[in-house]
């Protein structure tokens, strides 16, 4: 049986890396968000361990849900549609929300959280990811706060998963082809 580790072509962020950036976006948030105590939703599975770090950059009060969606099921693609399968318990009504994803890649189902949550009237919502694809996004799509660009590569790690496995890597890492094909 192989290692993680063997499964990965190449390590496109260590952990220092990672951590380093995160601390960025921490400070940067808390700057902008002074005084207003936000609403952070973490979208499950995969953005748990980067809200974790984050909200541990955040040096103001601040307030933590999480939300579960599905649009992947066990491939590699979008299947397009988004379906909730955790929401949230806060009430956001009238709260600066900041949604916090591991990784944009069509840019579907952000726009369907987003969307979502501006039903619930709050007083602004941004996007923080992790990773960010543009060459994928399906439309344009604004992103207030990104750690990374990235290709299109397959990756996983921190996070990421390929059909459940490989989150717990500390890094974020290019996973072969010949295990996803």
């Amino acid at each position: 049986m192989s290692t993680m580790n063997e499964d990965i072509t190449a390590v496109l962020f260590t952990e220092e890396q990672i951590r380093a950036r995160t601390q960025e976006l921490g400070s940067r948030i808390s700057q902008e968000y002074e005084g207003k105590m936000p609403v952070l939703i973490g979208i499950l599975k995969g953005g748990f361990m980067f809200m974790a770090d984050l909200i541990r950059a955040i040096d103001i009060p601040l307030e933590v849900d999480f939300m579960a969606i599905s649009s992947y099921g066990s491939g590699v693609t979008s299947s397009g549609a988004v379906k909730i399968r955790k929401d949230i318990d806060v009430n956001i009504e009238g709260r600066h929300v900041i949604v916090v994803e591991d990784i944009i890649d069509s840019g579907l189902s952000i726009r369907y959280i987003r969307d979502y949550l501006m039903r619930h009237k709050p007083a602004s919502v941004k996007v923080c990811a992790l990773l960010n694809k543009p060459e994928a996004h399906a439309k344009e799509l604004k992103i207030d706060y990104v750690g990374f660009n990235v290709g299109n590569e397959f990756v996983v790690g921190y996070g990421l998963d390929y059909d459940g496995l490989y989150r717990n890597l500390p890094y974020i890492g290019i996973l072969k082809e010949s295990i996803y094909t």
